[in-house]
């Protein structure tokens, strides 16, 4: 497998810290960070005159050896027995996943398209209809090819570092590690033997969390996808807890948009070109706050608040007092507190009726950090004609809790050839097809 072009990459990405930090005003941070103070009761959206923000990345721990998720708690939040769930390493056997628990509504049906995957995340289709399903915790790359109505299962990639990430464009499979991103060429032809890796670019940060990425082909060329904030709460730098884009050919690094603290899910809108993303918000600022997000950039450059404000209109209670909500742009949507909004795409298929043409369908992997779970389904978001407002959103598919007992746990969406809609779940280890058909 091809590791070369390191320096290049690396190259790339401190040229584009050091454009940015001529950019923008958050670069004229003082050498050392302020004391963090206690954290106080959550201030109200408009704080007062700004103070220095501490030193960008630099983040002392609350406790030596505190997980990365623990980050951002009070003293009183160190005995919740809440914690992240554990991830599904075997998944369930196809036949006992509870298909016929899941609810849509009329007209629609949802039947198991592929099982015993182990953990199927992020989705990709080919220009042959082959569907590409990554991995997050597991090292491989999945392609199924769908022959007569059978579906054939390949495991094509094995050994890689939590690749999470996968878009395919122009015939070439683009599938993103922990730290860097790899390319595929012509790999639907070469199933059975794929061609060696090339290295799109390297040397992205290491850390402990947030580190998964999800990826989308721009219109522009452009390969987007996220780079996590390293933990809960911090002060990140200037390419964590951002939106980044690579030029494929040229390796050329750029940032995209800040203030994001985890991106798991972006799409581009077939109205406007615009880039709308998902982003999961912080942990232990209570059981109902803040939401997770439904974002859309307008243009390069941006910045959605994190680590100062969240969900637009909550200041961070450490954070918060170096800025005001009204600094950032807020989101379109509130999705829920902690729903874990993870991938979403437009709906462009001419399966479903008229009016669900250009939607936006967002998976909901679901929340650890409530005692009453939420999330875990499937959520319509409804836009204007000209493709920039949001009407309204719905849930689309539910029924994936049994009480607080986990049934699915929905990762990403994609549109068929058909029209028909794939819905992957890490839980089980399977990919589901919903269909409609009028009544």
């Amino acid at each position: 497998m091809a590791i070369g072009r390191i320096g290049m990459a690396a190259l790339a990405a401190s040229a584009a810290l050091i454009g940015l930090q001529a950019a923008t005003g958050l670069a004229q941070t003082p050498p050392s960070p302020a004391a963090a103070p206690p954290a106080p009761a959550v201030p109200a959206a408009q704080a007062p005159a700004a103070a220095q923000a501490p030193t960008l990345g630099l983040h002392t721990p609350q406790a030596e050896g505190q997980p990365s998720w623990m980050e951002g708690m009070t003293p009183e939040q160190k005995n919740s027995p809440l914690h992240p769930n554990v991830a599904n390493m075997l998944g369930h056997p196809a036949k006992d996943i509870p298909v016929d628990r899941f609810k849509v509504p009329p007209g629609f049906k949802v039947e198991l398209w592929a099982g015993d995957l182990q953990e199927a995340r992020s989705m990709a289709v080919g220009a042959k209809g082959t569907v590409f399903v990554g991995q997050r915790t597991h090292d491989g790359v999945f392609a199924i090819v769908d022959k007569g109505g059978q579906r054939e299962v390949k495991k094509i990639l094995t050994g890689l570092n939590s690749p999470n990430g996968i878009a395919f464009a122009n015939g070439t499979l683009f599938v993103a590690e922990r730290e860097r991103i790899l390319r595929y060429d012509n790999i639907e032809d070469n199933l059975d033997k794929p061609p060696e890796a090339k290295v799109v670019i390297d040397g992205l940060p290491h850390q402990d969390g947030h580190f998964w990425k999800f990826m989308t082909m721009g219109p522009d060329g452009w390969l987007y996808f996220n780079q996590g904030a390293p933990t809960n709460i911090t002060m990140p730098t200037y390419i964590q807890a951002a939106i980044l884009r690579v030029q494929p050919d040229k390796h050329l690094l750029e940032i995209y948009a800040q203030g994001v603290r985890n991106s798991v899910g972006m799409a581009f809108s077939p109205v406007t070109k615009q880039l709308w993303f998902t982003d999961n918000g912080r942990d232990w600022l209570g059981e109902d706050t803040p939401s997770d997000e439904l974002n859309h950039a307008t243009a390069k450059g941006q910045n959605f608040g994190y680590p100062f404000c969240h969900q637009g209109d909550t200041l961070d209670p450490v954070y918060g007092k170096y800025a005001s909500c009204a600094d950032f742009v807020p989101p379109d949507v509130k999705l829920g507190p902690h729903v874990a909004s993870l991938g979403m795409r437009f709906y462009t298929g001419a399966m479903f009726p008229a009016d669900w043409k250009n939607n936006i369908i967002v998976a909901e992997h679901g929340s650890w950090n409530k005692t009453e779970k939420s999330g875990y389904n499937l959520t319509r978001v409804m836009l204007d004609p000209s493709g920039t407002k949001v009407v309204k959103s719905e849930p689309f598919m539910t029924g994936l809790l049994d009480g607080q007992n986990i049934l699915a746990r929905v990762v990403d969406v994609q549109v068929m050839p058909d029209g028909a809609l794939l819905v992957s779940d890490d839980w089980n280890g399977a990919i589901y097809r919903i269909s409609y058909k009028k009544t």
